[in-house]
C-alpha cells in the first residue's frame, strides 16, 4: 500500500474527513479499495441503512446527486454519498461537462456529507477548474497503470502487506503469468493463503498446486531457455510441450515468444546502460535486466529481428489463417525455424 493510500486509510480510522473526495485512474484496484473503505469503514452497520447512498453516473443527473449530498444524515452525524463512474453522468456531452455541474457543490460542500467522485480507467485533466476546486477543498487519489517493470516489485510489496512473504523469482513468475490485472493477481496470491492458512510464504511448489503455473514447465521460462545456454533444459521443455501441447496453446506460446524477443530487440540498443536504466527501456524488473542483456550476446540484431518476423508468421497460423496444422507441427517447425542461422 503506498503512502498516500495509507493517509487515506488513516484518516477514515481518525474520523478525520473531508468533505469531497476524486479518486480517479486507469488502475481499477486502488479505486475499488478506496470504494470499499468508504462503504464498510465509515459508518457502522446501522447507519447505513439510512446515511450510505450509492447512485452511479449513467443513472442519474447531477441535480439527484447535488439532492443527495444536501440531504441532513438520519441517526448519525455524517452521510456517505458515493458517486460511481462519475464520466458517465447523465445530462453531460462530454466528461468535463458532467463534472463541471459538480463545481458549485464542491465550493461550498455540506458539512454532514462526505462525498466520494470515483472516475475509474481515465485520469481527470489536473488544469481544469473541477480539478483545481478538488484540490482547494477535497482529496485527490489518482491510480497509475502499474509498468511491467515494477509489477515483480508491487507482488513483494502485497506480500508484506498481508504478511506473506513472496521472494523475487516467484514475484517474477506471477507477473509473467498473470499479467498487470492486480485484482486478479491478489485473487490468485489470497487463493493459496485460503488453501494454508498457516503458510507465511509463497514457494514455487504452492503457485504450482494451487496457481497452476508448473515450476519446470511453463510457457513464460520457456523463451529463456530458448535464448539461454542450458540446451538440455530447453530440449526438455520442448519435447514436454510437444507431447502435452494443452500445457503450451500455440498463441501462448507465440506470445510469450513475442514479449521476448521484442525484450532481446530493444536491449540490443541500451548495453552499457545501468541495470535500472536497462530495465526501464525493455520493460522489466532489474532483476532479470542481466540475462536479457547476456542473451543478446549468442543472439544479435538480426537474428532476433528475423525471429519476430517469423513470430508474426506463425501468430496468424496458430489460430488458423493460412494453416491447419496443429500446434505440435507448428511449434516443430516454429522452433526449428529460430534455431536456424
Amino acid at each position: 500500500m503506498t503512502a498516500e493510500l495509507k493517509k487515506i486509510y488513516q484518516s477514515i480510522q481518525l474520523k478525520q474527513f473531508a468533505p469531497v473526495y476524486l479518486i480517479d485512474g486507469e488502475e481499477p484496484y486502488y479505486l475499488d479499495m478506496i470504494s470499499s473503505w468508504f462503504e464498510n469503514e465509515i459508518l457502522t452497520p446501522a447507519e447505513r441503512d439510512f446515511n450510505l447512498i450509492v447512485l452511479y453516473g449513467k443513472d442519474v443527473e447531477w441535480n439527484e446527486v447535488n439532492n443527495a449530498c444536501r440531504r441532513f444524515p438520519m441517526f448519525a452525524e455524517k452521510q456517505v454519498v458515493i458517486l460511481k463512474d462519475a464520466a458517465s453522468l447523465k445530462g453531460g456531452k462530454d466528461d468535463m461537462k458532467g463534472l463541471n455541474s459538480m463545481i458549485p457543490y464542491i465550493e461550498h460542500p455540506s458539512p454532514t456529507t462526505i462525498f466520494l467522485i470515483e472516475h475509474p480507467f481515465k485520469k481527470v485533466d489536473g488544469t481544469t477548474r473541477f480539478a483545481k476546486r478538488i484540490k482547494d477543498k477535497g482529496v485527490r487519489f489518482t491510480s497509475d497503470k502499474i509498468k511491467d517493470e515494477t509489477l515483480p516489485a508491487w507482488i513483494m510489496d502485497y506480500g508484506s502487506d498481508i504478511n506473506f512473504q513472496i521472494g523475487q523469482k516467484e514475484a517474477e513468475t506471477l507477473a509473467s503469468y498473470l499479467g498487470s490485472d492486480l485484482q486478479k493477481i491478489a485473487n490468485e496470491i489470497e487463493k493459496v493463503r485460503i488453501n494454508i492458512p498457516g503458510e507465511k510464504k509463497l514457494t514455487s511448489d504452492l503457485i504450482q498446486k494451487y496457481i497452476g503455473i508448473s515450476k519446470e514447465y511453463n510457457i513464460f521460462d520457456f523463451p529463456v531457455a530458448l535464448t539461454g545456454n542450458d540446451a538440455d533444459k530447453f530440449y526438455k521443455m520442448l519435447t514436454y510441450f510437444l507431447a502435452n501441447t494443452k500445457a503450451a496453446p500455440m498463441p501462448l506460446l507465440v506470445a510469450s515468444l513475442y514479449t521476448h524477443f521484442n525484450r532481446l530487440y530493444i536491449a540490443s540498443f541500451v548495453k552499457g546502460k545501468s541495470d535500472k536504466d536497462a530495465a526501464a527501456a525493455i520493460g522489466m524488473s532489474p532483476w532479470f535486466v542481466k540475462s536479457i542483456i547476456a542473451a543478446t550476446q549468442n543472439w544479435p540484431l538480426h537474428r532476433v529481428e528475423r525471429c519476430l518476423m517469423l513470430l508474426a508468421k506463425y501468430n496468424t497460423m496458430a489460430v488458423g489463417i493460412k494453416s491447419t496444422a496443429g500446434d505440435k507441427e507448428l511449434l516443430k517447425e516454429m522452433v526449428g525455424q529460430m534455431l536456424g542461422q
